[in-house]
């Protein structure tokens, strides 16, 4: 039985469909990577199976452990273990990286989460999550803070957005501690080199899965931009 099993989901934003009958399902300790340029749905199917507010889709469903949770805020898919890393982390005033991480684990050291990222905890458990640290650094302290969580699920949108280059292993390492903690991850990207350390990809365009598959396979498609969706152009679709 898969993890999450999504079935026909169908989501409009005024009169654009963003998500079209969109199917998927991903596999216990399995990281799928969902691949697409811009504008293809990618981060509001995140914000769908997350539960936010005003992502309520039009049909369709969803099966987290085989049970629905169609009707579920977002606080009650998060004690379930579903958890998100956005695309742009949120800042926070008044609280340090410790006090923040503490919120989101049980351990009362939290150092460990900052080392799996790359951050050196001297470094950082005195900063402030707010507009003095860059948001490569808030985007490293977010995945800190899911890692805490020890998720069933977690939603990493685009997680080297705002990282440079040379710091892609990092986020790498960061995803197989997710996989060997247990946990399955949706890694959400446009980049087809980062999709290679996923178990499955999948292409995505136009709110639709076009194909699946092993992730090298599904990369060498992508970046061929050949979209059955699309006929063979780029898709720009907003």
């Amino acid at each position: 039985m898969p993890l999450l099993e999504i079935n026909n989901l169908t989501y409009t934003a005024g009169d654009k469909k963003i998500l079209d009958e969109f199917s998927l399902s991903i596999e216990s300790s399995e990281v799928h990577a969902l691949l697409g340029t811009n504008g293809t749905g990618k981060s509001t199917l995140a914000y769908v199976i997350m539960g936010c507010e005003g992502y309520k889709p039009a049909s369709g469903d969803l099966l987290f452990n085989g049970k629905t949770i169609d009707e579920l805020k977002i606080h009650e898919r998060a004690q379930l273990g579903i958890t998100m890393a956005w695309q742009e982390p949120v800042r926070f005033e008044g609280i340090n990286v410790r006090n923040y991480l503490a919120l989101k684990s049980k351990e009362t050291d939290p150092s460990v989460y900052l080392e799996m990222v790359g951050l050196h905890p001297e470094l950082y458990l005195h900063r402030m999550v707010d507009k003095s640290l860059s948001g490569g650094e808030r985007k490293r302290i977010e995945l800190a803070s899911i890692l805490a969580l020890h998720p069933k699920l977690a939603l990493l949108d685009e997680p080297d957005s705002g990282i440079d280059m040379l710091s892609t292993q990092d986020i790498i390492n960061v995803i197989n501690v997710f996989k060997n903690n247990g946990a399955s991850v949706l890694l959400i990207t446009h980049r087809e080199e980062i999709s290679l350390i996923a178990d499955k990809a999948s292409q995505m365009c136009r709110g639709k899965i076009v194909c699946s598959g092993n992730p090298g396979k599904v990369a060498e498609y992508y970046k061929s931009r050949k979209c059955l969706v699309c006929d063979g152009e780029v898709c720009a679709y907003v």
